[in-house]
């Protein structure tokens, strides 16, 4: 009976968030957002001239879509993977985001996304790719919150 409960909390909770996931790249970072934890929609990427400017979209979006997470994507289990937390962890600062944060491994996001596309739309660098990434990597960290009830 506890775990069912204790199930059945970690179900309702990670359901009633609303997430915003990003994909950090150095030329545009990729948005997708989940209302209720079980659909996930890409949303349009951010154009990254600089920190300061892209910290401040990024702000924008979580604030617009009023999220309650965030879900960033990076390399996990390589040798970069504390670099890039730490890389990932100044950003957040910048953007001066008080609710949880969220890493989930990214690996192929963007090779995934691609193979998604292809046929679909002509390739162009206009972020379309980038939040379809970031989207990928919502569903992911979703399914896994669901594995670990």
């Amino acid at each position: 009976m506890r775990c069912l409960t204790r199930c059945l909390v970690a179900f309702v909770w990670a359901n009633s968030l609303k997430y915003i996931a990003i994909d950090l790249g150095l030329k545009r970072i990729g948005v997708a957002y989940s209302p209720d934890g079980k659909m996930v929609s890409p949303l349009d990427a951010v154009e990254r001239k600089n920190r300061d400017q892209a910290s401040k979209a990024v702000k924008a979006i979580i604030d617009e879509w009023d999220a309650d997470a965030v879900v960033v994507g990076i390399p996990m289990g390589g040798s970069s993977e504390d670099e890039m937390r730490r890389r990932v962890a100044h950003f957040m600062n910048l953007v001066d985001f008080k609710g949880e944060l969220f890493y989930q491994d990214e690996s192929n996001s963007s090779l995934e996304a691609e193979a998604l596309m292809r046929g679909q739309i002509k390739y162009k660098r206009d972020g379309r790719i980038d939040s379809i990434s970031a989207m990928i990597i919502l569903e992911r960290f979703l399914a896994r919150k669901i594995k670990e009830l």
